[in-house]
């Protein structure tokens, strides 16, 4: 299996240690791939647009490249985050900024319509909810059919400050949970994400509010056709 993590800070803390204990403990031979940010991606959307006519005229498509490409080659998406304020880090929302002519609306690509995602999270005590929500929702939006979710408030500032108890706790959790993304099968794509996929291509298709580069990219795909991208062409 070909494990992407997305890591949403630069150090390795709670999160993060949580993080790759999952992806360590996932059956098989793994390929392990990471990025952090802002190290990988030390940048903000600057609104340009450019990238809804051609993404390489982005003024960071270099630096985007290699991390969509790691997620075009995924089978399993890890995002890591630290909750923040009651949400994401800065660094992970632009992230999901920098690549938002990949949802739905626009140009989706058709691999991430089979995909698995986990988002992990830990705090000092607030609850993991609002960053779930806000984290999924955008998944949903690049076409991610199943997404699972691990948070947890550690009461510490740092992994070394968690206490052994809790440890052993999340170790428990990592076990469980690493068993279930184990499982080497193909995600069932929901009905929202079916109805939301068939209104943007009534969209694309009639020309309302979108870009003859989008219209062409679904008409390539043979979209407008009937074909779908979660299913063997």
């Amino acid at each position: 299996m070909k494990i992407l993590m997305l890591n949403g800070q630069n150090h390795k803390g709670s999160t993060y240690n949580i993080a790759r204990m999952i992806a360590d403990t996932i059956e098989g031979e793994n390929e392990i791939v990471e990025f952090f940010f802002p190290r990988d991606l030390n940048h903000f959307c600057t609104g340009c647009y450019q990238c809804i006519e051609d993404m390489a005229r982005c003024p960071f498509y270099e630096e985007k490249k290699k991390i969509i490409d790691a997620m075009d080659a995924s089978d399993l998406i890890i995002l890591a985050t630290p909750t923040y304020c009651l949400g994401m880090s800065a660094s992970l929302k632009a992230f999901f900024d920098l690549t938002f002519d990949l949802w739905m609306p626009h140009r989706p690509m058709k691999s991430m319509f089979q995909k698995r995602a986990l988002v992990v999270t830990t705090s000092a005590g607030s609850s993991p909810k609002s960053l779930f929500k806000e984290v999924k929702d955008k998944l949903f939006y690049m076409g991610v059919p199943e997404v699972k979710t691990y948070g947890l408030a550690v009461q510490a500032m740092n992994w070394k400050g968690v206490a052994e108890k809790k440890k052993a706790k999340i170790q428990k959790d990592v076990t469980k949970l690493a068993r279930k993304l184990s499982v080497k099968r193909k995600p069932t794509v929901g009905i929202k994400t079916r109805a939301i996929f068939a209104l943007m291509g009534m969209l694309h298709k009639k020309g309302w509010d979108s870009s003859p580069v989008e219209a062409a990219y679904w008409k390539e795909h043979g979209w407008f056709d009937g074909k779908k991208p979660w299913k063997a062409d």
